[in-house]
């Protein structure tokens, strides 16, 4: 028996003695043979946009154990992003190139716009697919409104509210662009096949495009990718470890403040700018029609005495036509009407084609300026008649977002130009070589001999189009000049002068040159002089108005159980539609069986409505009419707002303006009648949707009593699909009937 277990352990200690044997010999195969035990290549993902410090950190954690766990060997940064705010997208590339430094990495991009672009240029090697979307390199920059001056909101500093200096603001993007362009050449080196020109252009490479242009290496796949990593650590085994799939995360987005979420390719400005409100710059590329801002909901009410000028005796006016849809105020023409006023020349505002008809014979020069409604033939002939009387007639238009609306675009200005012989052009000049802070910052130095450009040598136009050459040019950009339509670089006339009769007609592609700050740029401030000087030099008779009674409506007190029937025509269709008021602040409005609920808070703007499960909520509530109506008033609002329908949320904003045009009698259904205040509205909504962002532009007529509100409404819609029509209708509302229940 003690044999026998002398045997056994004998034989146990044989066993071991092999295997450790064994086992040592497969360590130094291993070791001998470069595969090393528990190597690991981390995937990083950078997805969404980048607009979430808390979706960031998660990004840079990743990067960050990367560098410190020593069985990483080397890294993928997997990029689908068109990049976001400036300093999260730079936070991540900077990491990128702390992991770069100690360990090979490889960015493979599906997308890789602007900001994305900028993090995948930090890696050693980029592959991307066939059909991916590279490059835009560029910097978006979201300026704050003027600050209005309050004494209870007190700063400490001109620029203390804003952050920045309008004038300075191109160049602080400037800044940021050099950064983003610095990065892609210095990452690419001898690659890059773009001139610093072109990469500063901002444009939109394909995979192979992006290829040839220097901008990616290869076209491969992830597993490509990952192998290449490999081959650059040396190392022929290996794991893959995903840093997102570990990490739980999302991407890199962020969601709304009021909860609701998008994905990168829903995102506007307006969008970005709740989520963090200007002064912002961004590196993050958005689709063209993602360039409408959201302002909180406001409501600016121009005066009589703003609106109508007294005429004055000695020197003709000039009238700044209205009626048209411009796109102008009283902060726009802010500065010239003040160095009119100076020379004893008064400017004023015409709301309807009858003022402007009105006050020609007065007026020493007509103002139209970026206007959305054309002009017809008869109201042609009312200026070209009164023209030949030795006035002027000054047309400006800027192709920028706050004067142009893409349904309408040139069509209504050219309608008047092209009477003379002149055509603005679409799009804007840019000069990506000599410019004022930012390509689209151009300046002119070229002038012919006439009153409006004299003692000028030079002057910057902030986002000009330009006159199709004519033998009226007045002013020239030089030939390093591009048209962002025609894409060639060519002599562009921003500036014509015609004599026209006895009289003179001027065009100009820019707005901006006559508001402050950006009058004071070069010589700009001696352009306005130049126009304020010919305006002075024309000499009118003017004939005393004859004083005419103010009549105005207050807002109508209409009691709880009031029920009001109207005929509704749509599109000639008639049916009945019936509005109570259900309580002091709900309505409720009952057309073809569908009833919707309006409420509104104590001064009578509207908070919400809500019909058959559909709501929608305005972020602040939406003006009433400001009350009491008087001849001449005018009035504008922008909002924001939420769809919910079945638990989704959707996005939407509001831009309107309306205008009293007068006062009438209108007539009932039954044949009572009312004195009327007639309002005048034109509205902008556009909002998300399953298809595609929606649009509906209006214009809408009112007739409101004090006695019993609304009277009478006339309407022209029209309801787009991105950019399609999808249908047009025509729409009428007359009343027939009042009561109140109980009364």
């Amino acid at each position: 028996m003690k044999g026998r277990t002398s045997n056994f352990g004998s034989r146990l200690l044989l066993f071991m003695a092999l295997a450790c044997i064994l086992l040592f010999s497969g360590l130094s195969y291993l070791i001998l043979s470069g595969r090393e035990v528990g190597n690991v290549i981390g995937i990083i993902h950078v997805e969404g946009a980048i607009t979430s410090v808390e979706g960031t950190s998660v990004v840079t954690s990743a990067i960050n154990e990367a560098i410190m766990d020593p069985q990483v060997k080397g890294a993928v940064v997997w990029v689908d992003s068109p990049g976001g705010y400036a300093h999260l997208v730079e936070q991540v590339y900077l990491d990128v190139l702390e992991l770069k430094q100690r360990k090979p990495v490889v960015a493979s991009v599906v997308t890789a716009l602007s900001g994305g672009y900028y993090i995948a240029v930090g890696a050693d090697y980029i592959y991307a697919h066939p059909s991916s979307m590279v490059g835009n390199v560029g910097v978006i920059g979201v300026a704050p409104e003027n600050l209005l001056p309050s004494e209870i909101n007190l700063e400490t500093g001109p620029y203390k509210a804003s952050g920045f200096s309008k004038l300075l603001f191109p160049y602080n993007l400037s800044h940021a662009l050099d950064a983003f362009a610095g990065a892609v050449e210095e990452g690419r080196g001898n690659r890059l096949g773009l001139s610093s020109t072109e990469l500063r252009k901002g444009m939109i490479y394909m995979g192979s495009e992006a290829i040839n242009a220097g901008l990616a290496d290869e076209v491969g796949s992830l597993q490509k990718a990952i192998e290449y990593v490999a081959a650059e650590a040396g190392i022929k085994t290996y794991s893959v470890r995903d840093f997102k799939a570990e990490e739980g995360t999302e991407g890199v987005s962020e969601a709304y403040p009021n909860g609701t979420s998008l994905d990168w390719r829903e995102l506007t400005v307006a969008t970005l700018n709740e989520m963090n409100p200007p002064p912002a710059i961004y590196y993050l590329y958005l689709p063209p029609d993602a360039y409408q801002t959201a302002e909180e909901s406001t409501l600016e009410t121009v005066s009589d005495s703003e609106t109508q000028q007294p005429v004055v005796y000695g020197k003709g006016q000039v009238v700044v036509d209205l009626s048209h849809g411009n796109k102008v105020s009283p902060w726009i023409m802010n500065l010239l009407a003040a160095k009119l006023a100076m020379g004893g020349v008064y400017l004023g505002y015409a709301d309807t084609w009858d003022e402007v008809e009105s006050t020609l014979d007065s007026a020493a020069c007509l103002v139209v300026a970026a206007p959305t409604v054309a002009y017809s033939e008869d109201e042609w002939k009312t200026i070209e008649g009164w023209l030949n009387k030795k006035r002027m007639l000054l047309m400006f238009f800027d192709p920028t977002a706050e004067f142009m609306e893409r349904p309408v675009l040139l069509g209504p200005i050219n309608s008047l130009a092209n009477r003379y012989g002149l055509t603005f052009g679409k799009g804007y000049l840019y000069d990506m070589e000599h410019h004022y802070g930012i390509y689209r910052n151009i300046y002119v130095e070229n002038f012919a001999d006439t009153p409006f450009t004299k003692d000028l040598d030079k002057i910057v136009l902030f986002t000009s189009t330009y006159l199709h050459s004519t033998d009226s040019d007045a002013a020239w950009t030089s030939l390093n000049t591009y048209s962002s339509i025609a894409e060639r670089n060519a002599l562009y006339a921003p500036i014509s002068v015609i004599t026209k009769g006895n009289g003179t007609v001027a065009a100009f592609g820019d707005i901006t040159f006559l508001m402050e700050p950006w009058s004071y740029v070069e010589d700009n401030y001696q352009l306005l002089l130049n126009i304020v000087s010919s305006i002075e030099a024309i000499k009118v008779p003017i004939k005393p108005e004859e004083e005419e009674p103010e009549y105005n409506v207050s807002r109508p007190d209409i009691p709880v159980g009031t029920v009001k029937l109207f005929n509704l025509w749509v599109d000639g269709d008639k049916e009945e539609l019936w509005w109570q008021k259900t309580g002091e602040h709900e309505t409720h409005v009952d057309s073809d069986g569908k009833i919707t609920v309006y409420t509104y808070d104590e001064d009578d703007a509207l908070l919400n409505w809500e019909q058959d499960g559909l709501r929608l909520e305005y972020d602040t509530p939406l003006p009433d009419l400001p009350y009491p109506l008087t001849e001449g008033k005018g009035w504008a609002y922008r909002v924001g707002y939420t769809i919910t329908f079945e638990e989704r949320e959707f996005r939407g904003i509001l831009n309107g303006s309306g205008r009293v045009v007068g006062f009438e009698e209108v007539e009932t259904e039954k044949g009572e009648t009312y004195f009327c205040v007639k309002v005048f509205i034109e509205e902008t909504d556009v909002y998300e949707s399953v298809a595609g962002n929606r649009t509906i532009v209006s214009s809408e007529n009112y007739w409101i009593s004090e006695e019993v509100g609304l009277v009478e409404a006339v309407s022209s819609i029209t309801y787009y699909l991105e950019d399609e029509i999808l249908d047009q209708e025509q729409r009428r509302i007359l009343l027939v009937s009042v009561r109140i229940i109980g009364g």
